[in-house]
């Protein structure tokens, strides 16, 4: 799982250079999370971390670019995301 979110991490970082590195990993986890938990709730089988690598990346590819913008839409999630010292990439 982590060798996934790591990629995932790297591909979110080169379609969004507003993110630091520790910010695009806190995206990775939340949207991994996010959909194991929804399908999950949903009653359906576990598929394996392939096929929420294959979802979390399709919603990189989508929306990516614009994920920092988020946070100023829905405040709740300022606490996970909070700007931090790193230097963006």
């Amino acid at each position: 799982m982590h060798e996934y979110q790591e990629k995932l991490t790297k591909l979110l970082l080169d379609k969004n250079n507003s993110l630091t590195t520790s910010q695009a990993r806190t995206w990775i986890e939340l949207l991994w999370d996010d959909f194991e938990t929804t399908y999950a709730k949903a009653g359906r089988s576990y598929m394996g971390s392939e096929m929420t690598e294959k979802i979390v990346r399709s919603w990189i590819e989508q929306y990516g670019e614009s994920l920092h913008e988020f946070v100023a839409r829905n405040p709740k999630y300022k606490d996970y995301l909070n700007q931090d010292n790193e230097k963006l990439h």
